[in-house]
């Protein structure tokens, strides 16, 4: 029965802890975009997906991200207004077309990784001490364990 009980105990812990990371890491990241002036994450998710995946049609970019597709036709219409991608015919299917990314948009995908980058390791400098900083590098560990 007590074995039990720590069981529920443990598992409702991690839940716990698992919900409160899950929060703080949702914020630090939408805090350090706005503050490092990089776009949204719906723009930079959908540049890095093209760059890593190579071109990929409207419909392969919504599965792969999850969404559905007007949302990513709307993102995708928004990064070819910026010039960030282009639309190219898809030999597999003439009723469609493939997206990649452009010059301009791996340069971009690059400004906004330095950005973020360097916002980082601003606030590391200006608010962890050099124990917290250890602490940070053990966690960061243990995130990637989670992997």
């Amino acid at each position: 029965m007590a074995s039990e009980e720590s069981g529920r105990e443990n598992h409702t812990d991690a839940l716990a802890l698992a919900e409160d990371l899950r929060v703080t890491l949702g914020k630090f990241i939408r805090g350090v975009k706005t503050k490092a002036n990089t776009p949204t994450t719906s723009q930079s998710e959908t540049l890095s997906l093209l760059d890593r995946s190579g071109p990929l049609s409207v419909a392969e970019l919504a599965e792969r991200r999850n969404v559905r597709h007007q949302s990513m036709r709307l993102v995708a219409g928004q990064l070819e207004s910026a010039g960030l991608i282009s639309k190219m015919p898809n030999p597999a299917d003439g009723r469609s077309q493939l997206l990649s990314i452009t010059e301009n948009g791996r340069a971009e995908l690059l400004r906004s990784r330095r950005a973020r980058t360097s916002k980082i390791a601003a606030l590391i400098e200006e608010r962890l001490s050099q124990e917290d900083r250890r602490t940070l590098e053990a966690a960061i560990r243990l995130l990637d364990r989670l992997l």
